[in-house]
């Protein structure tokens, strides 16, 4: 389900009685088999798994100014149809921090590029004994890379 307001998502997780909330966030900007391997792993790690996905201003920011290539609107609904995402969730900032303490998930997943201590949002989890976990990347896929094999 795509949520337009982070109220909204909110108050649906708080319907959702002792079920264990994993978040994760990112761009998602060409699904490709590495995302869906990711989503997959970061889904069986709990309940219930809440996707932040980067609007389109601030993927621009974070990546340069040719990205995204495919609208929010567009990625939130290709993710939205993914088995192992439940809830879709625009964010404007260029962290989910702000996101992260307005929904308090237990669980933060992110790839294999980070280091559990540099992860945004770690302050909050475990303030409430929740936790971060790092899943790896698989070798080879990237958006980056899809992008440069289609440039060739």
């Amino acid at each position: 389900m795509i949520f337009n307001t982070w109220d909204e998502l909110k108050k649906e997780l708080n319907s959702l009685n002792d079920k264990k909330i994993i978040f994760t966030n990112g761009c998602f900007d060409i699904i490709h088999s590495g995302h869906v391997s990711y989503l997959k792993k970061a889904k069986s790690l709990g309940d219930v798994l809440v996707l932040g996905l980067n609007s389109s201003e601030s993927v621009k920011r974070l990546k340069g100014e040719t990205r995204p290539v495919n609208s929010e609107e567009d990625r939130a609904i290709v993710l939205n149809e993914l088995k192992s995402v439940d809830y879709v969730v625009i964010f404007n900032q260029d962290t989910p921090y702000d996101l992260i303490k307005h929904i308090k998930p237990f669980i933060i997943a992110k790839g294999g590029d980070y280091k559990v201590d540099d992860v945004v949002g770690k302050d909050i989890v475990e303030s409430y004994g929740g936790r971060v976990e790092i899943i790896p990347f698989v070798d080879g896929k990237s958006t980056t890379k899809i992008i440069e094999k289609m440039r060739e």
